[in-house]
């Protein structure tokens, strides 16, 4: 390049020492705050609260704590207080000059669960909660009532408003309070809801007995109480009893239970449980782990269908009833309404958010916990036993009737359909199993055919991007080529004439770039099926896959990282092989081998898919998102992307 190209107007644009960025204290979390609670949006406001909240569950669950107040008042400032030990207030022995109370809200990966020594389980592990909270709040007070002092510090966006206080004798309290007020510069003009605070509080209370927790807001939505208190000595139980109450079931009461994990494990933990069958409503699935939700389940719950599945297969061979071996864990979802919860040590979960757990050993401890009292409780009471032992056999006979006709009309319909040309069909000849990966372009195309499994994946390429759906005319939906291939591809037709049972695919798989193009395309694709085939979702056919940002190569060592924060970890503490870490950003699926994109984004047994759901407790919002985003008003996305999109200057695109 010639030296005259970096002088005079040139210059400014120069890559220089000076150029590199260096993110202090919680800077970072002010510049990327999706790296740390997953958004800027309402779920992502709420994750403030989830996490304050669960540094108080996590004395109470240590035995610390009985009183949890949770207060919401006038200008949407919330308060979270308890009446355990009470942060320690005395200067930090690697930080001289600061308290321990400092430390912990205003430096990442700084608290008292890492050791194991203060807190047996706890649902706060990454050491972020209570600094990233400070660092996203315009106001922040802490109050500490410990060895009857009472003492209390301020902070501003992360920064201490002065050092700790202390403000007098207080003989008669104890414990911590942390106000907050989430910062408008982050959250736009989103406030906190008080009926999903209410719901978050009540949760948690069912999910530990031993705890009361007490709930007042200033803030009135016409049908939230502003008062509450709960307190459920029945956990769990009284937590289902309550959701099917008047429901039919098959049991007259549950199977419900709390035990610690088998001493031959040697590992403190428990699991409790609720579960019963009902034919009056779909069956669902709650779990938690250390009284924080995973909504994207994990291995307690892996463990749990385990336990529940031998259990009664086991019996039905008990009574002679040899159609119980066709029962699947999908039979039991059917109907089945379950709540669980598990306590472990240095849970490992899937994200910041801890939506999934992974700790491998918890599917083993829930399983042998939970099948002996299974075993005999479906003993102790074999009307209700019996009583299941019929619905699932019948669920399971329904199934395989139902696989049956698919893979006849599933044949029929291959030979009848005309299918796309650019679709490269997978040779199942039935639907169970199988995927349908709509990628981006014919490169990223031509690198999925190789990374597939022929018998289970198919890969549908897409030009460029789909026709934005929402409020085109019905003709212009049926003229779009890109729209037509996808209908053609699954089998069906749009709108009322949408079937489930037509789908030719399980799985319908949305893989693009991870860019602002890639974002778009998905965008499109889940408008569209969100419009015209909505069903589709909510029976869960419909996923995102996450491929990877960078490759790290160091010797023989190589891994896949998601995103920048992820990347600089491994780049720190290195991979555990020889040399310099190599890196390589994959710029595109285009750009990554076969190998590559099969290793991280296609293959069931190392990938991770995004389900896309739809908040069941808020449904109308999830329609006024997508309108305000894809509709025609220019003027509702543009408020949107400057009460949101922050940060958007400081993408790389």
């Amino acid at each position: 390049m010639p030296n005259d190209l970096l002088s005079g107007d040139h210059a400014s644009n120069a890559y220089m020492a000076s150029s590199i960025e260096v993110l202090e204290g919680l800077e970072p979390v002010r510049k990327r705050p999706g790296m740390y609670i997953g958004g800027t949006d309402e779920r992502a406001l709420h994750h403030l609260v989830a996490e304050v909240l669960d540094n108080a569950m996590d004395e109470a669950v240590a035995g610390h704590a009985s009183r949890i107040e949770v207060e919401l008042h006038a200008d949407y400032a919330l308060t979270v207080r308890d009446n355990g030990r009470g942060i320690p207030v005395d200067p930090h022995p690697k930080f001289p000059g600061k308290s321990a109370l400092e430390v912990i809200f205003c430096t990442l990966h700084s608290g008292g669960k890492f050791s194991g020594k203060a807190y047996e389980t706890s649902g706060g592990l990454h050491g972020v909660g209570a600094s990233v909270v400070n660092a996203l709040s315009d106001v922040m007070r802490v109050e500490v009532a410990r060895n009857k002092e009472l003492y209390a510090q301020s902070f501003s966006r992360g920064i201490p408003q002065g050092p700790l206080q202390k403000i007098g004798p207080a003989p008669n309290r104890r414990g911590t309070s942390v106000t907050f007020h989430p910062d408008a510069d982050i959250f736009g003009s989103l406030h906190l809801k008080p009926a999903r605070l209410l719901k978050m509080a009540r949760s948690k209370a069912y999910l530990f007995s031993g705890v009361e927790i007490r709930w007042k807001s200033a803030v009135s939505d016409g049908e939230t109480p502003q008062e509450a208190v709960f307190h459920f000595p029945g956990g769990l139980s009284d937590y289902l009893g309550e959701q099917l109450a008047k429901t039919t079931t098959y049991a007259d009461r549950p199977f419900a239970g709390k035990v610690s994990f088998p001493d031959k494990f040697n590992v403190p933990g428990s699991v409790e449980w609720a579960i019963n069958w009902t034919p009056a409503r779909d069956g669902f699935l709650q779990s938690y782990c250390n009284t924080v939700p995973t909504p994207e389940g994990g291995t307690h719950e892996t463990g749990f269908w385990s336990a529940i599945l031998k259990g009664i297969r086991a019996y039905g061979d008990l009574v002679k009833n040899r159609k119980a071996e066709l029962i699947s864990r999908d039979d039991m979802l059917t109907g089945g309404c379950a709540l669980i919860s598990v306590f472990i040590r240095e849970p490992q979960f899937v994200g910041q958010t801890k939506d999934r757990l992974s700790t491998e050993e918890a599917a083993r401890y829930v399983e042998l916990a939970v099948r002996d009292h299974f075993d005999n409780w479906l003993a102790s009471d074999t009307k209700s036993a019996g009583a299941i032992l019929d619905f699932l056999v019948l669920r399971a006979e329904e199934r395989l009737k139902r696989r049956q006709e698919k893979e006849t009309a599933r044949k029929t319909a291959t030979k009848k359909l005309r299918l796309p040309g650019k679709l490269t069909d997978c040779s199942s000849k039935t639907r169970e199993g199988t995927e349908l990966f709509i990628v981006e372009g014919d490169s990223a195309g031509g690198s999925a055919k190789g990374a597939r499994e022929r018998e289970t994946q198919a890969i549908m390429p897409l030009k460029g991007k789909i026709l934005n759906v929402l409020g085109a005319a019905s003709s212009k939906l049926n003229e779009n080529s890109e729209i037509r291939d996808i209908c053609e591809a699954l089998g069906v037709q749009m709108g009322t004439r949408f079937k489930v049972d037509d789908l030719r695919y399980d799985k319908i798989i949305i893989m693009t770039d991870a860019d602002v193009d890639g974002a778009h395309i998905a965008s499109l694709l889940m408008t569209f099926f969100f419009t015209q085939m909505r069903p589709l979702i909510d029976r869960g056919h419909l996923y995102l896959a996450c491929p990877p940002l960078y490759r790290l190569t160091q010797g023989a060592k190589r891994m896949y990282v998601s995103d920048d924060a992820e990347k600089e970890e491994w780049l720190a503490k290195g991979l555990g092989g020889k040399g310099k870490i190599d890196v390589q950003r994959f710029k595109g699926l285009g750009e990554m081998d076969a190998k590559d994109l099969k290793d991280t984004t296609m293959n069931p047994e190392t990938r991770k898919l995004i389900r896309v759901s739809i908040d069941e407790d808020e449904p109308g919002e999830t329609s006024d998102l997508v309108e305000r985003l894809m509709g025609k008003k220019p003027e509702l996305r543009f408020q949107y992307i400057q009460e949101n999109a922050r940060f958007v200057e400081e993408l790389d695109v």
